[in-house]
């Protein structure tokens, strides 16, 4: 059997797949999140026992030998850790939002427009280099204690294997790499005031690394390949490889991917370019901070279940009776397609008449404008592949093809996971069929009616949003 690990923000899972892509099963574990005053941290020695104790569930229940196993997990943040992969202090996610004034001031004095013409990635709080700047600022002896600032699933590797620290190109894509160049940018690092942190940045594996496991969780001598991140590792389970053609993943944040061979470091700093494993290919990556965790919090706020968002979403027209919701509800703001940290959330057009469906139906087509900015600034051209946990709403991924008034090619299952081993499957040069393991689960057409209506939705919700973002400049 072949295993994929996708280390996610607050559930770790590995899958356990057949020659043929088909999943066996897969195990899940979930991991904590501390939120306090901004900043958002997780337990790295919880982290990794949940990849542990996931893998060896996964290994039990399908008692077969391991061929290779790929990995892939959250992207973003900074995980301190020593020469063994220890930590030094909890990890701080990408959802933290401790650096968003030292960040206001980049944006105000030019250092992130400076950073987005070398690299093509615009910062954003939880990126490393806000929270390494900020780090450095308040809490020094935590940098002086490490020995490299990995990214998640580096962490997880080189524990897993006692390989050497060091990180991928999709991962080093933000926001110290050249994508020309396929390595760091001193300049860059110049600009962030980290020349004298410079060492602990991971060294870049082009290729990504490869070793053998030690014998947690995975049979000891277990081949595995140390990425790409969750968002290129998507787009590879999910078929998007070809110029042009996208990847939404609807999950906890809306991330908008098109496969490009164009490097465009004009425009407004937005998103950024993930390298990937072939040279003069990339993914125009627009991730955005809205997501299901917006929907989540306004089923919450209302007590309304999942189960029952099918069917609010049938019983309220398109409109939702006057109820529009800009849903960024991100403590951190917006990083995609524009970067406004102080933007927030907004309800208007409600009244004592309006509905739990009204409000349901609005937060899912805020979000589906949301993802059409993104994809547009992507640059989408080709097909639309769809992905994460939204799709399991038949009702929303009408609702949303209708919104992006394009098709979308569902695919289902534990897409990142099958891309790590498609990965994996490259570097060892083991033979699959990558066309079959992608396969989507269904294409969805939109309706031509509604999907006209919604052109017109959209542009309203981008004239509300330019208003919002001034007055988020205040």
């Amino acid at each position: 059997m072949y295993v994929g690990i996708d280390v996610g923000t607050s559930v770790v899972k590995a899958a356990a797949f057949d020659g043929t892509g088909r999943e066996r099963a897969v195990a899940a574990r979930p991991v904590g999140l501390s939120l306090r005053d901004g900043c958002v941290e997780q337990d790295m020695e919880e982290v990794y026992a949940a990849v542990v104790a996931v893998l060896a569930e996964l290994t039990r229940r399908v008692p077969e030998p391991v061929e290779l196993a790929g990995l892939t997990g959250q992207g973003d943040g900074v995980w301190l850790v020593d020469a063994e992969g220890r930590p030094v202090r909890p990890a701080a996610s990408w959802m933290d939002g401790r650096a968003h004034e030292l960040l206001g001031r980049w944006l105000a004095d030019g250092t992130v427009e400076a950073v987005f013409r070398r690299t093509g990635s615009t910062l954003f709080p939880g990126c490393p280099g806000p929270l390494l700047a900020w780090l450095d600022r308040h809490e020094p002896a935590a940098l002086d204690a490490a020995a490299t600032a990995l990214y998640c699933k580096d962490m997880v590797f080189l524990r897993l294997t006692g390989a050497p620290a060091t990180t991928d190109v999709s991962d080093a894509s933000m926001p110290f790499l050249d994508p020309r160049t396929r390595r760091y940018d001193d300049r860059v690092v110049e600009l962030l005031g980290l020349t004298h942190r410079r060492g602990l940045l991971a060294p870049v594996s082009d290729p990504v690394a490869t070793a053998r496991t030690r014998g947690e969780g995975l049979p000891a001598g277990t081949r595995i390949a140390n990425g790409p991140y969750d968002l290129p590792a998507c787009a590879l389970g999910a078929g998007v490889t070809a110029p042009g053609d996208g990847l939404l993943i609807v999950g906890t944040c809306l991330a908008a991917l098109v496969a490009t061979t164009e490097l465009d470091l004009t425009g407004e700093p937005a998103g950024l370019y993930i390298s990937t494993d072939r040279p003069g290919h990339w993914l125009r990556a627009m991730p955005a901070m809205v997501g299901t965790a917006a929907l989540d919090w306004v089923l919450s706020t209302t007590g309304v279940a999942h189960a029952e968002v099918d069917g609010l979403l049938a019983e309220t027209p398109p409109g939702a009776h006057g109820v529009r919701v800009l849903p960024y509800f991100a403590p951190s703001g917006e990083r995609a397609p524009f970067v406004e940290p102080r933007l927030r959330a907004e309800l208007t057009g409600v009244s004592l008449e309006s509905t739990k469906g009204d409000l349901i139906r609005a937060t899912c087509e805020g979000i589906g404008y949301a993802a059409r900015h993104c994809l547009e600034a992507a640059g989408l051209t080709g097909t639309l592949a769809v992905c994460g946990g939204g799709t399991r709403s038949p009702a929303w991924m009408r609702l949303l093809a209708d919104v992006l008034g394009r098709p979308l090619r569902v695919v289902e299952g534990e897409v990142g996971a099958r891309g790590a081993v498609l990965a994996a499957a490259e570097r060892y040069g083991v033979d699959l069929d990558a066309a079959v393991w992608t396969e989507p689960t269904a294409v969805v057409e939109p309706d031509a009616a509604r999907a006209a209506s919604y052109a017109k939705g959209y542009e309203e919700h981008l004239d509300r949003l330019a208003r919002a973002r001034a007055r988020a400049r205040g």
